[in-house]
């Protein structure tokens, strides 16, 4: 299931990025351009066909596409027929829709999964407390061989409950070890087999709670790939969490907007962050810890939506399509050649300073040469492109692992 998970999500990657590309051609095509070919993928070509004046074919590396228009600057060479349809001709606003309907297309694909989440799921809470604040505490038990829990009697109390701590607990230490992290919270409890101080902030208040973690068994992965059985010790609590809100087809879109709002203006502090995470990914890559932080490729976001799949979190596989399409129309909007955004500059900058001329009495300018600002895009280039392959080589070395 594994596999057929990881095909799915790749198979939706594709999918937006088929959508992207053919936002480009359909609002081209009606605003009176050519659109000389549509191809998915880059590389080698697998195969096309013709329909109309439009080549349409795939290429082997599924990581990207293209939508070629005629005229797209002023150094493409146009065939008689395209010569009044080349696109750096046409008006600003209709090359500014072109240059956008990608993008738009993105968003509204995002937008309709998230309908599909509030429906069939649920939308989660962004603002989730802190990963070392608990929820509710319960009994303890062993762990069986298909990863599920044993039965225990929730009628006992479990050693969280009987040593004093209570949910909404914000855990700032473990037995003297800081920890902010539900997996550093895990880590210092079951390298523990007595009693064992947690430090908490209740109600503004610092206390020291004293539990004694109850010896269990759980199974851990090796190195090559098996599964161990070890006596860790466990407390019963699950961190804290805002269950999602399921709704209805009539209240899901108001909701869905509201939701949609709250998560791009995630995906733009993600994407300001970007820069400072290389660090981090060249500690992962270099054998230091991975951090569930940071940044990864569209191989990464298939093995994490495979992984999802594999264990039935559909709500999960769903909400990742969608943060991947935000992401990915926000990214494009960046004012830099070759994105969408850095032509979408350029159009505007050429309006605005024939706009000037025109003030002054002067004739309007020439397309801008982009033979000079090829220099700068291919810096843009070796940057993204290094991006790309650190993080692919972070996912295939050091994965984030979510379960």
């Amino acid at each position: 299931m594994l596999i057929v998970g990881v095909i799915l999500f790749a198979l939706g990657i594709t999918f937006s990025i088929a959508l992207h590309e053919a936002g480009h051609m359909w609002t081209a095509r009606k605003l009176g351009m050519k659109v000389r070919r549509y191809y998915i993928g880059f590389g080698p070509k697998i195969f096309s066909f013709r329909r109309g004046e439009t080549e349409y074919g795939l290429k082997a590396i599924p990581a990207g596409g293209f939508c070629d228009i005629a005229g797209m600057t002023q150094h493409d060479e146009l065939a008689p027929d395209e010569v009044d349809r080349a696109m750096y001709k046409q008006k600003t606003w209709k090359r500014l829709v072109v240059m956008s309907g990608g993008i738009a297309m993105n968003f509204v694909l995002g937008l309709a999964l998230v309908v599909v989440l509030a429906v069939g799921w649920g939308l989660p809470n962004l603002n989730q407390p802190p990963e070392t604040q608990l929820g509710p505490t319960s009994c303890v038990s062993d762990q069986r061989q298909d990863g599920t829990l044993a039965e225990c009697d929730e009628n006992v109390a479990g050693p969280a409950e009987a040593g004093g701590l209570r949910e909404a607990d914000l855990v700032t230490a473990v037995g003297g070890v800081p920890v902010e992290t539900w997996s550093e919270f895990q880590a210092q409890t079951r390298a523990h087999d007595g009693p064992v101080d947690y430090t908490v902030e209740r109600d503004g208040q610092t206390l020291t709670v004293t539990v004694v973690p109850e010896p269990v068994q759980r199974l851990v992965q090796n190195q090559d790939g098996t599964t161990s059985t070890v006596t860790v010790g466990a407390i019963g609590v699950v961190p804290d969490y805002y269950a999602p809100t399921q709704y209805n087809v009539l209240s899901a879109i108001p909701a869905s907007f509201a939701f949609t709002g709250d998560l791009m203006v995630e995906s733009v502090k993600g994407l300001a962050q970007l820069p400072s995470k290389v660090g981090d990914l060249w500690t992962a890559v270099t054998g230091g810890e991975r951090a569930d932080d940071t940044p990864i490729s569209v191989v990464g976001a298939s093995v994490i939506g495979g992984q999802a799949a594999e264990r039935g979190l559909w709500e999960m596989f769903v909400l990742l399509l969608i943060s991947l399409n935000f992401f990915l129309g926000i990214f494009n909007l960046l004012p830099l050649l070759p994105l969408d955004g850095g032509h979408m500059a350029v159009t505007i900058y050429e309006k605005i300073r024939n706009t000037l001329r025109i003030r002054r009495g002067e004739p309007v300018g020439g397309p801008v040469d982009y033979m000079k600002l090829m220099p700068l895009t291919y810096v843009v280039i070796v940057i993204g492109g290094a991006f790309m392959l650190l993080t692919l080589t972070a996912d295939i070395i050091n994965p984030i692992k979510i379960f």
